[in-house]
């Protein structure tokens, strides 16, 4: 089968499109005729050096297609069936490995399955840890969102509102208007921030959540009222050094969060997140294009 792979850490030029063994799934597992494959940054962390010394590596940790092997023991999908979830490292290609999965919901096509399962994971996840609980018992609650326009701040803005939080999202002045329409009071980000933020709610808020990493992280703990208000998922040097918790996956994943997406986009509660597309082939031009900033939405490998 054909996949992604690098041999060598650097640029986006050390990707290749290579022939690899075709994966099978143990217990508990499907393999999936991949469609689409998401990329993230721990993509190009990876390629980098960044993350695994061991060479070479392949990609990708999120993929939605179609089941056509089964793991012993898997009785919850059937062969043919439209999935999504996720790969242990090696999603961006043509058939992969899921160890989480869910049915793809009603009304998204491949593209727009792929572009959930990271994003909507780290967001559960860091909501989880900050307490802001699905079944509401932690009561109403206004949450900061830094970095509330992108892939994985947008998904815990319309998470966070789902779970009854008042949600108060920093982002660019462009994005102004896309951080209102997900629920979200948005604020812009950068010098004033915490001024801005405390006209909207005098006494500051009760919790915070970092997901730009764009150091902000002293101004979200005065404006929680302490560093145990606040998570981030993008700073991990500034939560060492100020006292901050780092959301980690090893700490526990919210798997769950698969099969609660489909609820929550049939009522409207959830939208998909912009997608910029790219061939498999043109895995390194997706690189580029994420590395700079420039990403369009998230960034999606069509494959097959």
């Amino acid at each position: 089968m054909k996949a992604a792979q690098f041999s060598r850490f650097g640029g986006p030029e050390v990707l290749e499109i290579v022939d690899l063994p075709e994966p099978h799934p143990g217990p508990g597992e499907v393999r999936i005729a991949v469609r689409a494959a998401g990329v993230n940054a721990s993509d190009w962390k990876k390629r980098l050096g960044q993350m695994d010394p061991e060479l070479p590596q392949t990609l990708g940790y999120e993929a939605a297609g179609v089941v056509d092997e089964l793991g012993d023991g898997v009785v919850d999908v059937a062969l043919g069936d439209r999935v999504y979830g996720f790969s242990g490292g090696a999603a961006q290609a043509e058939l992969a490995v899921l160890s989480s999965y869910a049915p793809i919901p009603d009304g998204l096509d491949f593209t727009q399955a792929a572009a959930l399962p990271a994003s909507a994971e780290t967001a559960a996840r860091a909501l989880d840890q900050l307490g802001v609980s699905r079944d509401g018992s932690a009561g109403p609650v206004t949450l900061l969102i830094s970095g509330a326009s992108g892939n994985v701040g947008g998904a815990a803005t319309q998470l966070a509102i789902a779970r009854g939080a008042r949600v108060i999202g920093s982002a660019s002045a462009a994005k102004q208007d896309y951080v209102r329409s997900l629920g979200a009071e948005p604020v812009v980000y950068g010098d004033g921030l915490g001024e801005r933020v405390r006209a909207l709610t005098p006494g500051g808020v009760d919790l915070a959540l970092d997901v730009a990493g764009s150091g902000i992280l002293p101004e979200l703990i005065e404006l929680a009222g302490g560093a145990q208000n606040v998570i981030t998922v993008a700073d991990f040097l500034g939560a060492r050094d100020n006292g901050v918790r780092f959301s980690r996956g090893d700490a526990g994943r919210a798997l769950y969060v698969l099969g609660e997406l489909a609820e929550l986009l049939a009522s409207g509660r959830f939208a998909v997140p912009p997608v910029q597309t790219f061939p498999l082939t043109d895995i390194a031009e997706a690189h580029r294009v994420g590395e700079s900033g420039r990403a369009g939405g998230k960034l999606v490998l069509a494959v097959g």
